[in-house]
């Protein structure tokens, strides 16, 4: 299978070099950090950031300073679909 690949905590996509999962979400500078208009009232959501060399970034809202997810957007859009077809939604019933 043709695809990026990650080697223990650091990230072989085609990124900026040093962007790695794990890093300090506060050592990917300049990049816009997005969540949902749908998290809740305190603001804790899982927070998104496209790179400059097209991967996407994760956050969790509530520990901004922690550490950045970085992911494919063929990983992303793959996730994306799955939400949308209600692939998770088990994860948050009653």
């Amino acid at each position: 299978m043709d695809h990026d690949v990650f080697d223990g905590d650091v990230y072989d996509g085609a990124g900026a070099p040093g962007v790695h999962n794990g890093m300090a979400a506060t050592g990917l500078d300049g990049v816009a950090w997005q969540k949902s208009r749908h998290s809740n009232s305190q603001g804790s959501c899982v927070e998104f950031a496209r790179l400059p060399g097209g991967e996407v970034a994760v956050r969790n809202s509530r520990f901004p300073d922690g550490p950045a997810l970085v992911y494919t957007r063929a990983e992303i859009e793959a996730m994306l679909l799955g939400v949308k077809d209600g692939e998770f939604d088990h994860l948050v019933a009653g």
